[in-house]
């Protein structure tokens, strides 16, 4: 969403010039009352730089690269991503159209 985009655009610029690019990687990994969890993760921009896998999907829109692992790519298939504030927090959200099930907390999904 334009939010997320906005969002992520802060992010990634480097707070020190000498900084190398990094990406935004986004996962999954097994935690949680349904079984799978969100990750995001820093890496390297540079394949070789660690973190990043030259099997993992490049993301772009508007300007705006993220990393999606590939051992996640057929659970996030189809999957929106939102950065939504509020009074008491500001986090980003996902709308994936591939779940099942969620936990009442929402903080895990099976697909």
């Amino acid at each position: 969403t334009p939010a997320a985009v906005a969002r992520l655009r802060h992010l990634q610029i480097p707070s020190d010039p000498s900084t190398p690019p990094r990406l935004l990687k986004i996962g999954t990994r097994k935690k949680g009352c349904s079984g799978q969890t969100y990750t995001l993760d820093y890496v390297s921009d540079d394949p070789s730089g660690g973190g990043r896998s030259r099997l993992d999907e490049v993301v772009e829109q508007d300007g705006v690269k993220v990393l999606v692992d590939s051992k996640a790519l057929f659970s996030l298939v189809g999957s929106e991503m939102d950065y939504v504030e509020d009074v008491l927090s500001s986090q980003f959200v996902f709308h994936n159209p591939n779940v099942k099930e969620m936990c009442g907390c929402g903080q895990s999904f099976m697909t």
